[in-house]
């Protein structure tokens, strides 16, 4: 098979998306057809490319100097989130062609949601850090039309304030990128990590170990680590299928996922475990998981909930990685690729209640389930799947990611802050799990039952019929609720074949 074949999963939606506002479509029915043609078409191109690509096969399209070049590679971890992205993008799409028929610039919407398909693909199969690197930067300037979409003072402020955060993370990584190639001599990924490959020891370099700190906070930016993620609430002004996008599937899965390539394909584990550099981003993993969820709790408005739901969630897969062993790594990627459906599931919900309803914060939701059956149907099962209740997705990525933290643990025999550490995050998880239960079922309880409140409120709107959105919303939503209970049961094989693309490492 020709290598030439990786450019299309990346160039076809770009491509397609950047001309997409040059048609003038007589029904949008048109447009939809268009577009839904483009993403369904590139799933599948993706697909295939996971399945039948060789590892080895390494495609180099330009020199930017003799050691940074721009190439890609289908590697293991590259399967994985690739996957995610090409399995959730088509049922996105078609969620928001009903959510933004009344929003207005649908055709300039619908071209940058497109191209951003394509630029999260070229961060998934990137072959070497010069290459994330550039794709990374291009999903900021990418998806920040989408934050601004309705243009009004509260989504310029808060697309402002997305592109100062990504700006100063991205230079920070640049700092850390540019010290490792200096002293790699390249920006390689490399299996178990590029700087052993080449006999380089943290000892004998210890500004590497200042590097892989500044990537990480870099990156981490993306992943909204405590304290860079005041963008992500914020950001939930965007429409709802732009805020699912930017909290399940393809920004903040993004800064998790150049995190886990440079710490196990650039540095590698063994350079940094047991050193002060896995130490600290190892700490304000474990504290951002229960900033995010004790910001939740107290949060009112139904998305920015979620938001710090996902704040606190990046770093459950956060803390796997930073464990830095091939366990916290497996149980890491498990826990991207449930979280990514669980949310997403969450996310629409939400949207299709501020759809249907027009009410954004969670006392108006009084009563509403009982109205909006399907829709909190769906909530439910994602919301105990999320909270880590057996067998849905949720509790099995939680599981594994604790197996990890107490094998690691056991294994700090002389090393007492990476024992404590490793303690204090399992601790981390099962504080979350019951906040997040706190945070989730309130939701349930005032929609499910609001005469239990100690002081219940009248519904909003009530003069207002409430039902399900269309079809176009719901099948996602259900696909996604099947997949919460899929994942679920099909955990083990899953986790078994993410500790075989760990092994080594």
């Amino acid at each position: 098979m020709s290598a030439i074949v990786l450019l299309l999963p990346i160039l076809l939606p770009i491509l397609f998306g950047a001309v997409l506002p040059l048609f003038r479509f007589q029904k949008k029915q048109q447009r939809e057809l268009y577009v839904m043609a483009v993403v369904v078409i590139n799933t599948l191109l993706a697909y295939f490319l996971i399945v039948q690509m060789p590892e080895e096969t390494v495609l180099t399209v330009f020199y930017l100097t003799k050691s940074l070049t721009v190439s890609f590679r289908m590697d293991g971890l590259s399967r994985v989130f690739a996957g995610l992205v090409a399995g959730l993008w088509p049922f996105a799409t078609l969620y928001a062609f009903e959510y933004m028929r009344h929003e207005g610039r649908e055709n300039s919407f619908f071209a940058f949601y497109t191209m951003t398909f394509g630029v999260t693909m070229g961060i998934a199969c990137a072959a070497n850090l010069m290459t994330m690197y550039l794709f990374y930067e291009l999903l900021t300037l990418i998806t920040l039309p989408l934050v601004m979409h309705s243009m009004d003072h509260k989504s310029i402020r808060a697309g402002i304030k997305y592109l100062k955060y990504s700006i100063g993370g991205a230079a920070f990584a640049f700092m850390g990128f540019i010290l490792l190639n200096y002293y790699a001599g390249s920006n390689e990924f490399v299996s178990g990590g590029l700087l052993l490959s080449q006999g380089i020891t943290s000892e004998g370099t210890p500004i590497l170990l200042m590097a892989y700190v500044m990537m990480f906070f870099g990156f981490g930016v993306k992943a909204a680590v405590f304290p860079f993620h005041g963008w992500l609430p914020s950001a939930s002004v965007a429409p709802t299928p732009v805020t699912a996008l930017l909290h399940a599937v393809a920004v903040v899965k993004s800064g998790v996922f150049a995190i886990m390539r440079v710490t196990f394909y650039s540095f590698g584990s063994r350079f940094l475990i047991g050193t002060w550099a896995q130490y600290i981003p190892l700490g304000f993993a474990i504290a951002t998981i229960v900033f995010g969820s004790a910001m939740a709790v107290r949060e009112q408005h139904i998305k920015r909930r979620l938001a710090y739901s996902t704040v606190s969630n990046l770093s459950y897969i956060l803390f796997g990685v930073t464990l830095m062993t091939p366990a916290g790594l497996a149980a890491g990627l498990l826990h991207m690729i449930f979280h990514g459906v669980m949310k997403i599931a969450l996310f629409f919900c939400a949207g299709a209640i501020m759809h249907q309803t027009g009410s954004e914060y969670i006392y108006e939701i009084n009563g509403y389930g009982k109205q909006m059956k399907k829709v909190f149907a769906v909530f439910l099962v994602a919301s105990l799947s999320l909270v880590g209740v057996p067998p849905l997705a949720g509790f099995a990525s939680k599981w594994w990611l604790a197996g990890a933290g107490v094998a690691s643990g056991i294994s700090y025999a002389s090393s007492q802050t990476g024992r404590i550490l490793a303690y204090l995050g399992v601790g981390a998880l099962l504080l979350s799990a019951l906040l997040t239960a706190v945070y989730l079922f309130t939701i349930l309880i005032r929609a499910y039952f609001p005469d239990a409140l100690p002081n219940p409120s009248t519904l909003a709107n009530p003069g207002i019929p409430v039902t399900d959105p269309n079809w176009y919303m719901i099948l996602p939503l259900v696909l996604f609720a099947v997949a919460v209970v899929v994942l679920g049961l099909g955990q083990k094989e899953l986790y078994d074949l993410f500790c075989q693309i760990t092994q080594g490492l």
